[in-house]
């Protein structure tokens, strides 16, 4: 049995006639709907569906990633249950598998999908991404790979898939097969009613330090740096930033280019008390930091647990 949860998203997305130009509303089909317009999906194997969620994803918070971590951790538990797919949106998409990947144990394999045009397209792409995405979620190949995402014929691990274009069907990309991929669940014990706010800085030319004043007078626990280069460090953030590890705020030095921001290259992270990054773009790096603050880690505890996360 393939347990199939619902949050929303272009998949379940109609035209909005009113306000032209192509626009579209996102989440607006429940997922019944959804089920019914896939030719095969009943020859895949018996299948229920929950509708959890109706979000387009650029709205999707980390109180919903909560939910749909409960959701799917009430399916795998049904002892009937082989696999679980999720229907999300393409915007966020990426983010939410890597949630739920450091958060699940290993096990039955859980499958991300959407799409990148609505339902009432005439050559919609969300019917032949989810029925791959069931077939996916029913393989015993799937089991013990972590959280696996599924668009346009081709599987990703959550790990290393990105969102590489705003458009196309070829939207999604990743370094590596998913049969590469593998199962994490270093935060499998969260057990939290709301996740710490960390904030994603972006350096650029004549970037303010007064971000960082603005974000730590807002609440936020963490810090993720999202830096020019390999996470080089604008000299006029420096006293903004040593207070705010003063005040025990985490910084985690990443960078908006593709590679690996290392411990000490580049910068003083051992003298500062920074994080690193690694290779994990930073909306993947805020997420472990935010897991590794609701989990308590601190200090040496968290530091490794990024690395861990990031290499």
């Amino acid at each position: 049995m393939i347990h199939l949860l619902a949050t929303g998203g272009t998949i379940a997305g109609e035209a909005d006639p009113e306000a032209g130009h192509g626009r579209y509303r996102a989440g607006v089909r429940p997922v019944e709907a959804l089920v019914a317009a896939v030719p095969g999906l009943a020859d895949a194997g018996p299948l229920t569906a929950r509708q959890i969620l109706a979000l387009d994803s650029k709205d999707m918070t980390p109180a919903d990633w909560l939910a749909i971590l409960a959701a799917t951790r009430t399916a795998v538990a049904d002892p009937s249950c082989d696999g679980v797919v999720i229907l999300h949106g393409t915007d966020t998409l990426e983010e939410t598998a890597w949630f739920l990947h450091l958060s699940l144990p290993a096990g039955k394999p859980v499958v991300l999908t959407g799409a990148m045009r609505p339902a009432d397209h005439p050559a919609a792409d969300g019917p032949a991404n989810l029925l791959a995405a069931v077939r996916l979620a029913a393989s015993p190949e799937a089991r013990d790979k972590g959280v696996l995402v599924v668009m346009n014929g081709t599987a990703f691990g959550a790990r290393r898939v990105v969102k590489a274009r705003c458009s196309g069907l070829d939207a999604f990309e990743s370094p590596e097969p998913w049969q590469a991929a593998r199962a994490d669940g270093r935060f499998a014990g969260l057990a939290v009613a709301e996740l710490p706010r960390v904030d994603i800085l972006p350096g650029y030319a004549g970037a303010p330090a007064d971000l960082i004043d603005a974000s730590v007078a807002a609440g936020a626990r963490g810090l993720v740096l999202a830096l020019c280069g390999h996470g080089s460090v604008p000299t006029v953030w420096l006293p903004a930033l040593r207070a705010a590890r003063q005040r025990g705020v985490a910084i985690v030095r990443g960078s908006r280019a593709a590679g690996c921001v290392a411990p000490d290259a580049n910068a003083d992270d051992s003298g500062e008390g920074w994080l690193t990054a690694g290779d994990l773009p930073p909306p993947k790096a805020r997420i472990a930091l935010m897991l590794g603050l609701a989990t308590g880690l601190s200090g040496d505890s968290l530091r490794s647990a990024l690395l861990a996360c990031g290499s």
